[in-house]
């Protein structure tokens, strides 16, 4: 018998493949070797700002720097911890933080609701303009909202810095929390009517539990954006020192200690520090609440 020699048809195209597997390889390397170093351009000011601050201040104002510290030293942070009012303007960022937080969250999740769970007229109307807002740059309201704040007597106070935080990152929530909702079968609030649950209830019982990761997003991205915001609460509250936050202490830091860049940087890496230390706890339902908010649009 002579043997079946295979038709061409049929042959394994082995250089086609290696050719691909080899391209593969090179793309997944570029790709990787563009994330790294993406990667070090954004944290290399973020690992300067921090190293400076444990630096000695001889170190410093060295003319050849290093780019790891010789020496370390926390006299920078017990400068600025030290400082004429670090306790009340980390108080007032705190405060002013937290309520805007809160209240985005409350007024968000209902609007939410109503808009993934009801029908009414005009509720494709809300989210367009909810969607606008959230489009809108901030920046272009600050003279509107100081004329208005000014009008109204509510100029160099912090309610007045709340409510404007507040309706910064109130679209945001909206838009998330109602996406995240629209992933919830309404089955299970419909199972719970039946069984005697008001609607209030229901949604107190069944969905709200299941929103966690939602409204740990949103609250970090509202956290986030209150907390290091610098340009209103610099133009809202100008006269009373008592009243500022911690950007504009911040801002103003490097005229009270001059050239203390190491007290400076101490400063920063202090404010920065909850931002940081918030996102690493809520890290794992950030990423689950936005991807589940952008479920359904």
């Amino acid at each position: 018998m002579s043997a079946t020699r295979p038709s061409p048809r049929t042959r394994p195209l082995t250089g086609t493949r290696t050719r691909s597997g080899t391209g593969a390889r090179t793309g997944r390397t570029t790709l990787n070797a563009a994330a790294v170093v993406t990667v070090v351009v954004c944290l290399f000011p973020v690992y300067w700002m921090v190293a400076t601050a444990f630096t000695p201040t001889r170190d410093i104002q060295s003319d050849s720097p290093r780019l790891f510290p010789g020496t370390w030293t926390l006299d920078h942070f017990r400068t600025a911890v030290g400082a004429d009012g670090f306790g009340l303007f980390w108080r007032n960022s705190v405060l002013v933080t937290l309520s805007a937080v809160l209240l985005a969250l409350a007024i968000a999740l209902g609007a939410a609701y109503a808009v993934a769970r009801m029908r009414w007229k005009g509720r494709r109307q809300f989210m367009l303009m909810i969607f606008i807002a959230q489009m809108a740059p901030w920046e272009s309201l600050i003279i509107p909202v100081y004329i208005i704040s000014r009008d109204t007597d509510m100029l160099d106070r912090l309610p007045t810095l709340t409510l404007v935080y507040f309706m910064m990152t109130l679209p945001f929530t909206v838009i998330v929390l109602r996406g995240f909702i629209g992933t919830i079968p309404p089955e299970l609030e419909e199972a719970a009517q039946v069984d005697g649950c008001t609607r209030p209830g229901a949604f107190r019982h069944i969905a709200l539990p299941l929103l966690a990761p939602g409204l740990m997003a949103t609250s970090l991205f509202g956290y986030i954006t209150a907390w290091n915001e610098f340009t209103y609460a610099n133009f809202l509250i100008i006269k009373q020192q008592d009243n500022r936050t911690l950007p504009v202490w911040l801002s103003s830091f490097q005229n009270v200690f001059g050239t203390d860049w190491g007290a400076t940087m101490a400063a920063s890496t202090l404010f920065a520090a909850p931002a940081l230390v918030v996102f690493l706890l809520l890290q794992r339902h950030v990423t689950a609440g936005f991807a589940a908010g952008a479920v359904k649009g």
